[in-house]
């Protein structure tokens, strides 16, 4: 056993509340750590003050501010209890009780070195001392520290927010010992859900480093070309797999001052670098830094909010010629159009790459300066390719790195396009391509690779191994196939069913999936099947498109074979011979809900938000997801629960249709069961877990279980009870009438009707009174409404 295994993290310190800092504190309660975070003594405390709600009440306000913030930093507001809060002056000694200790404090030399030193002296020796920085040397900031300290320090980089970014970048100093850098990789992966990169002791480091040159590199195109600010963040957000910010939008959203900032250490502190000079500030961008408008902190940036005459919301954008505020104007770029008629990421953007507009112009330019900027950075910043395009995925959001870009357009076509923006292509790459090699990836054997530029060959993608990416399958023949899923070998005796209709909704394809499939996995001896896929969301619920034809043509006889299908095919996914897992992430929503809580069990990414959404189109869940809270309220009575306040906790959460905003908050709804369904913080790993799940059930000699005709239901008592917790909630003002119609439907469903007492019923019966109670509701009028602005406008409509 290493010794990276053997260390283990119980307790940490962040030294430092401010965003960053209070954000880190709350992801290590997210993992369970026991979490001390201190900061200064407040300004204007008396010298002569004893109380410690006062002396640490620089921390305990940052927490709480924390914890009201959104995005939560927290995956459940209860773990905020997992942390302590104290100060410099008074509680350093207690950090010799800690494991981890990361020093969060502003970015200042000087500060971060002060309170650095005073950790030396009171710090276990062995223990791992971090600092949270950006940019600033490690080696300098380790200066003057004792040998044990500086063997045990490192860089250790989380993006903003903590919780959500992915990106994990470790700096080793000069005297950091590997096995701490091993340990960090491993626990940053596997307890942190992070993507873990080793960088190098760079300025800006990987992610800042590449992602400053690129806004840098736009910020001077746009100019060049006459673009328009909006334009240009429509060129480089989604249409080429990145956030909505684009480019502007993300500059306003980091801030003007941190942006030119880092813009300016680059330039300061790496010289020799042949693109410093796209990093000299804008004129238009120093407008922005003298008058204070440094973006979303200060109100205003490249955007800026304001109300028209009639007091309706308008965002106007700088002209950057003129430096005048306008109203956007829009720009029919062919590139643009093209990027809406394709869905596929690595074609859409070579197809814009290839555009002969302004638009095709911009990004072929913007990504040629990309690869020969990402590709000089070898070995500086990086002695791989991966890591690079693993920094801007996890820490940036883009889908592809730079390399997969460059892969995407042609090694050829990149080339090119960087000799026509004037940058140089280095000798490696050129080597690469003289070797016959024309990709940076390629994926053999189920595995992929990568291109080694120091062996000049081809090798496995290095911590791969324990995930399950069905991307890496597509060479071999499936298992099972239709127009809507594919079922993979995963090894080991388990397949895996992944969706493959649009935005993974689940229609007729999908539901006759789970019965073909199931049917032939247990005719030829499998062990388990997950259901799982490794796209950003799980399923965004059923295939309206399908519902809302039957609804407004009034075919009844139709919707209810359709309800029918759906609810006898998520059933046959508990009642097969075989364990079948979920592994979830992103959206899982309605009928993917549903498909989950008929699962034996499921390994749910920490960033799962699932519920049962169907109240907010008029409806109920119909797919057995009605009668699946019943029968686990049924359930928790046989714990000894009191039967009415369950009843009615359960009733408003399908009622109001509440989601989820983690994992953990799901256990709190419901929707997940404790010692069933796990967690899994690193969402790469959670279909090598579902089928770890499948085969422990497997080991343990799974045997299908019998149909339910047990579930105790509280008939006309339980309707009183939710009938009055409905009106309550129309009182409030919480729903409106057709609401209150929909809540009722929902309680028929879970008291079994108007029974006149309380009795057992089988699943079937409770089937049978929610598909009808879901036919009754698709004939109401506002029902019908609600689905057609729902599928105008992708969001479920509340009055």
């Amino acid at each position: 056993m290493t010794k990276r295994t053997q260390r283990h993290i119980r307790r940490a310190a962040v030294l430092g509340s401010g965003v960053m800092g209070s954000g880190i504190a709350c992801h290590f309660a997210n993992i369970g750590l026991e979490v001390l975070m201190l900061d200064i003594l407040p300004r204007e405390m008396s010298e002569t003050e004893t109380n410690p709600q006062v002396r640490n009440s620089v921390a305990a306000k940052a927490l709480q501010d924390a914890i009201k913030s959104k995005p939560a930093p927290l995956y459940d507001k209860d773990f905020a209890k997992r942390i302590t809060v104290g100060n410099f002056t008074d509680d350093m000694e207690k950090l010799g009780d800690y494991d981890w200790i990361i020093e969060v404090v502003v970015e200042r030399l000087d500060i971060k070195q002060k309170v650095l030193g005073q950790v030396d002296k009171v710090r276990r020796k062995g223990s791992l001392i971090t600092t949270n920085t950006s940019g600033i040397p490690i080696r300098m900031i380790q200066e003057g520290m004792s040998e044990d300290f500086r063997q045990h320090f490192c860089g250790t980089h989380f993006f903003n927010p903590a919780r959500y970014l992915r990106l994990f970048e470790i700096i080793p100093g000069p005297d950091t010992k590997q096995e701490v850098l091993d340990f960090f990789m491993h626990y940053g992966d596997l307890y942190l859900g992070k993507t873990t990169v080793m960088a190098k002791d760079t300025p800006a480091f990987i992610g800042n480093r590449i992602g400053v040159y690129s806004l840098s590199k736009s910020y001077s195109l746009t100019d060049e070309l006459g673009l328009r600010i909006e334009t240009v963040d429509k060129l480089t957000g989604p249409a080429l797999g990145r956030p909505k910010t684009g480019t502007f939008r993300l500059g306003d959203l980091v801030g003007h001052d941190t942006g030119a900032h880092v813009m300016t250490g680059i330039r300061e502190n790496a010289p020799d670098d042949e693109a410093s000079a796209v990093m000299e500030i804008p004129q238009y961008y120093q407008f922005l830094l003298d008058n204070k408008f440094l973006g979303n902190k200060t109100g205003q940036g490249f955007y800026k909010k304001t109300t028209d005459a009639e007091g309706n919301r308008v965002i106007l954008g700088l002209n950057l010629k003129t430096l005048q505020y306008e109203e956007p104007q829009r720009e029919d770029l062919p590139s643009l159009k093209t990027a809406k008629q394709i869905d596929d990421l690595p074609r859409r953007v070579q197809a814009i790459f290839k555009s002969e507009d302004k638009g095709g112009e911009f990004v072929r330019r913007m990504l040629g300066g990309l690869f020969a900027y990402s590709a000089n950075r070898i070995p500086e910043v990086s002695d791989n390719l991966y890591s690079i395009d693993d920094a801007m995925r996890a820490g940036y959001a883009w889908k592809m790195g730079p390399f997969q870009y460059w892969d995407a357009v042609g090694l050829q076509a990149g080339m090119e396009a960087a000799k026509e923006d004037g940058a140089t292509i280095p000798q490696w790459v050129r080597d690469m391509q003289s070797a016959g090699h024309d990709s940076f990836y390629k994926r053999e054997g189920g595995q992929l690779k990568y291109y080694d530029v120091a062996s000049k060959t081809y090798k496995v993608k290095p911590g791969t191994e324990q995930f399950i990416i069905l991307d890496n399958l597509r060479e071999q023949k499936p298992v099972y196939k239709n127009s809507e899923v594919t079922v993979h070998d995963i090894g080991d005796g388990v397949a895996c069913l992944e969706f493959t209709s649009a935005y993974n909704s689940i229609g007729e394809g999908v539901l006759r999936g789970y019965q073909e499939a199931i049917t032939q996995l247990e005719e030829e001896g499998w062990r388990g099947l997950v259901i799982g896929n490794g796209a950003d969301n799980f399923s965004v619920g059923a295939n309206l498109m399908m519902i809302a034809q039957l609804a407004y043509q009034q075919e009844f006889e139709e919707l209810n074979m359709a309800v029918n299908l759906f609810q006898q095919s998520v059933m046959r996914l508990r009642y097969s011979a075989l364990p079948v897992i979920a592994a979830t992430q992103g959206y899982v929503f309605g009928g993917g809900c549903e498909t989950v809580m008929h699962c034996d069990g499921a390994a749910v990414a920490a960033e799962s938000y699932i519920g049962l959404v169907e109240a907010g189109i008029g409806v109920i869940p119909a797919g057995a997801g009605t009668k699946e809270f019943a029968l686990r309220t049924s359930d928790s009575f046989f714990e000894g629960d009191v039967m009415i306040p369950t009843l009615i906790e359960r009733f408003k959460t399908i009622a109001m249709a509440s989601v989820s905003t983690s994992a953990y908050e799901a256990y709190n709804y419901g929707y997940l069961i404790e010692g069933r369904d796990k967690v899994v913080v690193n969402k790469d790993r959670n279909i090598a877990e579902a089928k770890r799940m499948a085969l422990d059930l497997a080991d343990d000699g799974y045997t299908m279980p019998r149909q339910r005709d047990d579930i105790t239901v509280l008939g006309r008592g339980g309707l009183a009870a939710l009938y009055a917790a409905a009106n309550e909630l129309r009182r409030g003002h919480f729903a409106s009438e057709h609401d209150i119609k929909i809540a009722k439907k929902v309680a028929w469903v879970l008291c079994g009707g108007d029974l006149t007492g309380t009795q057992q019923v089988s699943e079937q019966y409770l089937l049978d009174i929610e598909r009808e109670a879901f036919l009754s509701l698709c004939g109401e009028q506002k029902t019908l409404e609600r689905i057609q602005h729902m599928l105008q406008t992708n969001k479920p409509l509340r009055n």
